[in-house]
């Protein structure tokens, strides 16, 4: 946890699965909610990255899962209630962003991307719904971004898939809300992980992101998990069906 950083007395021992968990923003969040004091489960398909994180933090539970195999992820969330009797916070996370020019896509490759960045959401809330229906309390968070916003044109099957994610957010506020349910989007701007580092940050990328974002440096993994800790919080008790946005300013 960052120093001077908020405590949340709900997440103690709140249970928490998060998809896409292994690296990036979410192994922020996987260490932010053990600092929480939270039960935290996360899959991943980099089972490299996930056994490290999980051998570094020892009381996680973490499963290598593709999230293109719903059947596996289903299962993967089933097992992570069985083990700790329930999920109380719903992360949907996983999500690729691989750079590809609109002349390239096929429809298998539209329909991969499909099934990595926006159908394994879906198929995650149909996982726990009922389960925090019959408890009566429950967050479940979606991850957007402001590809589509600031009409990013170098990965068009990515930005329709974040588009659409709150749309998916959205269309669950009703039927969960019922239960007292919640359910939001966080919509990060250029959010700096070792991948955006390695792969996509040189000098030309500094100088879009200074012409583009008003708020002074840059956002990191923590910025972007210190937000989901409050929508996973008692404190954002009435928060449902927003997008909550964190990109300095940008869109």
């Amino acid at each position: 946890m960052r120093a001077n950083s908020a405590k949340y007395p709900s997440l103690e021992n709140a249970r928490v699965f998060i998809t896409g968990g292994a690296t990036g923003i979410g192994a922020a969040m996987v260490r932010a909610f053990v600092d929480q004091g939270a039960q935290v489960g996360f899959i991943d398909i980099a089972e490299d990255a996930g056994q490290m994180l999980a051998a570094a933090l020892p009381k996680t539970w973490f499963r290598v899962v593709d999230v293109t195999n719903t059947d596996a992820l289903r299962a993967a969330v089933h097992a992570f209630i069985a083990d700790r009797g329930g999920v109380d916070v719903l992360i949907n996370n996983v999500a690729n962003d691989t750079r590809h020019d609109w002349r390239d896509v096929t429809e298998s490759s539209w329909d991969q991307t499909m099934a990595i960045n926006l159908r394994p959401a879906f198929f995650a809330i149909q996982a726990v719904a009922d389960h925090m229906i019959a408890q009566k309390s429950g967050s479940v968070i979606n991850f957007g971004s402001i590809s589509w916003k600031a009409k990013h044109d170098g990965m068009p099957g990515y930005t329709t898939a974040k588009a659409a994610l709150h749309g998916l957010t959205r269309s669950f506020v009703k039927p969960l809300g019922i239960a007292h349910v919640r359910i939001n989007t966080i919509t990060p701007g250029w959010v700096m992980t070792d991948r955006q580092m390695s792969d996509h940050f040189d000098s030309q990328g500094a100088q879009m992101l200074a012409q583009n974002q008003p708020l002074a440096g840059r956002i990191q993994p923590q910025d972007a998990a210190a937000l989901a800790l409050f929508l996973a919080a008692d404190d954002s008790a009435m928060c449902t069906g927003q997008e909550f946005t964190i990109d300095g300013g940008w869109s």
